[in-house]
């Protein structure tokens, strides 16, 4: 809290407006619902308190990297889209020694936020031990989920396409490379995201840890549930011509607010 509200010295505040604070508290409730149930159904040696421990820190710090440093007032956090799972682990480096963290800890901790890059699948990275890779899993898990099964998550993508923008402006990358072409373009393309790479992720490289998270009442998962919500209603906006998307594309919140 302290460090995204700019009160640690070399910081200023998060000035994100999707990948903000909230989008890491979120992630860290479904990271806690996700061990909930895993330390229910697994043994001690599959997942210790200090595997918990570790993968809190984790998903604390994963978005780490979007901020910005004091005397950095150009743009906004968003400029380091392209680069910011580097920057937290640099940041979580730094940062977890001082709590006690032991150098393999932080190499499991710095291992699991880069596996929460989209192009940097869980399949393709080495790991320490079998539990870093499932950490590794839970945390990209949580990541998706609980920004994608979020109440606000459809009003957010315009914003999201924003710091996109920002990033791949900063990176220099050239309008013909970039995988949006708009904001409703990015809408567009949001259930097949869900359907043809994320949700086939969960079940596939990131081991189905998403069922450890309890169920409702019903037996299903609450996260997939309002995710699917979600995405239904994407399709349905997708569905619309652009012009008749133009008043969605700038909804409630201001771009400058974090």
């Amino acid at each position: 809290m302290n460090l995204f509200e700019g009160r640690q010295v070399d910081y200023l505040p998060i000035d994100m407006v999707y990948h903000d604070l909230g989008h890491t508290l979120q992630a860290t409730v479904c990271t806690a619902k996700i061990l909930e149930g895993a330390r229910a159904m697994l043994p001690p040696s599959m997942l210790s308190r200090r595997d918990c421990e570790v993968l809190l820190a984790a998903v604390l710090l994963h978005d780490t990297g979007f901020l910005k440093r004091k005397g950095d007032s150009e743009g906004t956090g968003a400029k380091y889209t392209l680069m910011h799972e580097r920057r937290s682990c640099e940041f979580a480096a730094i940062l977890l020694p001082r709590f006690g963290f032991a150098n393999q800890e932080i190499v499991d901790v710095t291992t699991a936020i880069r596996c929460t890059g989209p192009g940097n699948r869980i399949a393709r990275m080495a790991f320490s031990r079998p539990n870093a890779r499932t950490l590794a899993a839970m945390l990209v898990t949580a990541d998706y989920l609980a920004q994608m099964a979020a109440s606000d998550y459809v009003y957010e993508l315009p914003f999201l396409y924003l710091e996109f923008e920002e990033g791949y402006d900063f990176a220099q990358v050239p309008p013909e490379e970039r995988p949006f072409a708009s904001a409703a373009d990015l809408i567009r393309k949001t259930p097949d995201f869900w359907g043809s790479f994320v949700r086939p992720m969960l079940d596939a490289d990131l081991e189905g840890v998403y069922r450890y998270i309890p169920p409702l009442p019903d037996g299903n998962n609450p996260y997939i549930v309002a995710v699917e919500r979600n995405i239904e209603h994407v399709r349905c906006l997708a569905k619309a011509p652009p012009v008749s998307l133009d008043p969605f594309l700038l909804p409630q919140r201001s771009v400058t607010s974090a």
